[in-house]
């Protein structure tokens, strides 16, 4: 007999369907191996798949596991975001409880509950690994997304490294011109051990400070719709250069538009401590059964 396990699918960034990033999530995945659970992120054929598991943690309030089609992650924005939404509406998360933490392969991150029936999660991003030196990679980049340098320093790291490609506040977001050149970006993400690359520039319309793009061709993923990894790269690099660009402890950022999506994600930094969170509403779109052998 199969056995059933709850499952959502859900847009993450987005408060409407087909919007945002989608995000499938096992909710019941107690026994499933790492094998199984590859094996069903390569069937979903999303970005990422998360499975929802009792917490190893008396801290944690639930633990997640995040593949993407062809490896496991220690952590990534929009699957914690909405994998929190999803443990809130599984019942796996005490009724109104605002303040959680999720136990996942990068440690326990502080998620915060704001809104009614948890209209916007924000979940701390682990810290980032930055790079203030220029370097070879720097000019690589450019050649692989056909753009050009601003003059600078920096290159945050996280699974996604991010690169500011243009000059903020002059025409269209640079971004949007990058081209996904899938071989040499590809090669070069596989050579520095990375999932991707983020970009981003100035946003002028709209109610966002930022667009972003990112580009996951090591994971056969040609544009993400939404990061939330990405996002919080890009937050740690603003914060390395002393927020000379002028974007602030708390701005939004949109990215999707370029894949037929509309994501919106907040974006925070703590000025004491650096913590960077990342937050965003979800749409719910399947609810059900998995039907596992």
């Amino acid at each position: 007999m199969p056995t059933p396990r709850r499952f959502m699918q859900l847009d993450v960034f987005a408060s409407r369907l087909f919007d945002g990033n989608p995000l499938a999530v096992v909710i019941d995945a107690d026994g499933l191996d790492t094998t199984a659970m590859q094996r069903i992120a390569q069937w979903t054929n999303l970005s990422e798949t998360t499975f929802l598991l009792p917490p190893t943690s008396s801290a944690a309030d639930y633990r997640v596991r995040i593949f993407t089609p062809r490896q496991e992650l220690p952590f990534a924005g929009h699957p914690s975001v909405g994998s929190a939404w999803v443990a809130i509406e599984a019942g796996l998360v005490a009724a109104g409880k605002t303040a959680l933490v999720q136990e996942c392969a990068a440690g326990l991150l502080p998620v915060q509950v704001a809104g009614s029936g948890a209209a916007l999660i924000r979940v701390q991003a682990p810290p980032a690994r930055t790079s203030t030196r220029r370097t070879p990679l720097h000019a690589a980049l450019a050649r692989a997304l056909r753009i050009g340098l601003a003059p600078g320093e920096g290159l945050p790291r996280r699974q996604r490294p991010a690169l500011d490609p243009g000059q903020p506040g002059r025409g269209p977001p640079p971004c949007a011109a990058c081209s996904r050149t899938w071989p040499p970006s590809r090669a070069l993400c596989l050579q520095q051990r990375a999932v991707g690359v983020g970009v981003f520039g100035r946003e002028h319309a709209g109610g966002a400070a930022m667009a972003v793009r990112a580009f996951c061709p090591a994971d056969g993923i040609p544009e993400d719709p939404v990061t939330g990894s990405a996002n919080a790269a890009i937050m740690a690099w603003l914060g390395e250069r002393g927020d000379r660009d002028g974007y602030g402890l708390r701005y939004r950022a949109s990215q999707g538009r370029e894949v037929g999506r509309d994501g919106i994600v907040e974006v925070a930094r703590d000025l004491a401590s650096g913590a960077i969170t990342i937050g965003g509403a979800c749409a719910i779109g399947v609810r059900g059964d998995l039907q596992l052998p």
